[in-house]
């Protein structure tokens, strides 16, 4: 793990309202977890960026490390680490999702 990724992983986290570290692209999400993710943000319809850790090994790495989480997809809002798309998954049908993104002022996708 290098200082360039992590400060490259830390920049992408704080430079977007809402981030998501994912296997493959919102067009073409290469694993379930990936695609579920994906289908709760759009239906939330906020502005999101993501990247796709399949074409990036370090990044892949980097971000287990960066979140202490072990898996992929991971959210961010607002350079927070939320979760992965089980815990987004609970948090958005218990509404929890759409308030965080709400309190912390999320714009709307246009």
């Amino acid at each position: 793990m290098t200082e360039d990724t992590q400060a490259r992983i830390d920049a992408l986290v704080k430079g977007n309202d809402v981030m998501l570290f994912m296997k493959g692209t919102p067009l073409f999400p290469q694993c379930g977890f990936s695609s579920r993710a994906i289908a709760i943000l759009d239906h939330l319809g906020v502005t999101y960026e993501t990247v796709d850790v399949l074409q990036d090994q370090g990044v892949r790495q980097g971000i287990k490390q960066y979140s202490d989480w072990p898996t992929i997809p991971q959210l961010y809002v607002k350079g927070e680490f939320v979760g992965g798309s089980d815990i987004m998954m609970e948090m958005y049908e218990a509404g929890e999702l759409q308030q965080l993104l709400t309190d912390q002022g999320v714009a709307k996708a246009g």
